[in-house]
């Protein structure tokens, strides 16, 4: 399965701290925390004594001890101690699977058998002019794909986010650009009249925007700026970040690079949680919940363009998980 060669966030940075996180990735359960020395950990969540799970227990001495019988993990797996038997030095064989994981974009990142990708691009999150907030995560009964391709379709704007982003008076998908890039797709040229494009503004105005898929379950919105604005030059952007958790079910974080020092992060967030509650019940009602991949298993329009675009990339990459 090319998914587990891929990098996929799985919990807020913050979260873990100084106990044992529970987490779920491709059906696939795991335990995050961190040793004596900071650094993240990702293993099996069972321990290979008797099966118990392993965020049920704590951190000791910069160890992860199982909460059943008291056995200590260290970094990368290695069982160190066995209460039961206190002189007993066991041996390399007695260990628990361990995987990579790294943190980014403010989230811990795992993947589950080794590879050669790169944690997907965000490129605003180097950009010093803007400012980064987390939203979510959003627990969505939904199929990762379903919901990337939803982030990517403007058509929906003046139906689902009326008075909004968008208006039925204005809901005409102007031609824009497709194009294959080296990780996904890339659209470029996307207009749409919204009535309220962010938190501050007055009256409805034609915004643009460029959509980027940058890995299967990642796709990254940059707001273009309008001529004559203080913000000229600095290209805001939303990162959409899945985890798969099973074929129907997903973990959504956004990450807001914006220029809007003004708001408080809870206004921000706020904002992006309107706009994505409004979002989440049409996609829970998707049949099938799998994203289809069979160009004839549903209609669609010249509006559609990026989200077949999508499609067939999921398709000549391989992806199985969430798809149909």
């Amino acid at each position: 399965m090319i998914e587990k060669t891929q990098w996929h966030p799985v919990a807020q940075a913050h979260e873990v701290a100084d106990k044992p996180v529970s987490v779920q990735l491709l059906e696939q359960a795991l335990v995050l925390w961190r040793d004596a020395d900071g650094r993240l950990q990702a293993f099996w969540d069972r321990c290979p004594h008797r099966g118990a799970r392993l965020s049920m227990g704590r951190v000791e001495n910069g160890h992860l001890e199982c909460p059943y019988h008291g056995w200590q993990f260290a970094s990368g797996g290695q069982c160190v101690k066995v209460p039961a038997l206190p002189e007993f030095t066991p041996p390399a064989r007695q260990c628990v699977k361990s995987f990579e994981v790294q943190q980014a974009y403010g989230l811990v990142w795992v993947r589950l058998e080794s590879g050669d990708g790169l944690l997907p691009v965000f490129a605003a999150e180097t950009d010093a002019h803007l400012r980064k907030v987390n939203c979510g995560p959003y627990d969505v009964a939904a199929s990762a794909p379903r919901i990337i391709e939803n982030f990517l379709d403007m058509s929906h704007f003046g139906f689902v986010h009326e008075g909004w982003l968008g208006s039925r008076d204005a809901t005409a998908i102007a031609a824009y650009e497709v194009e294959a890039t080296a990780n996904g797709v890339l659209a470029t040229g996307c207009k749409a009249v919204q009535p309220q494009s962010n938190l501050h503004s007055t009256q409805a105005a034609e915004v643009e925007y460029t959509y980027e898929v940058t890995a299967a379950y990642t796709a990254v919105l940059t707001k273009i700026p309008e001529e004559g604005t203080s913000k000229q030059g600095w290209r805001e952007q939303i990162g959409l970040f899945i985890c798969p958790l099973t074929p129907e079910t997903s973990r959504v974080w956004f990450r807001l690079a914006v220029a809007d020092f003004e708001s408080s992060d809870e206004q921000l967030q706020s904002f992006q949680h309107t706009i994505f509650v409004q979002d989440q019940p049409v996609l829970e009602s998707q049949l099938p919940k799998a994203l289809p991949l069979d160009p004839r298993a549903e209609m669609h329009s010249a509006a559609d363009r990026m989200s077949s675009a999508y499609r067939r990339f999921l398709k000549a990459q391989g992806i199985t998980f969430g798809v149909c």
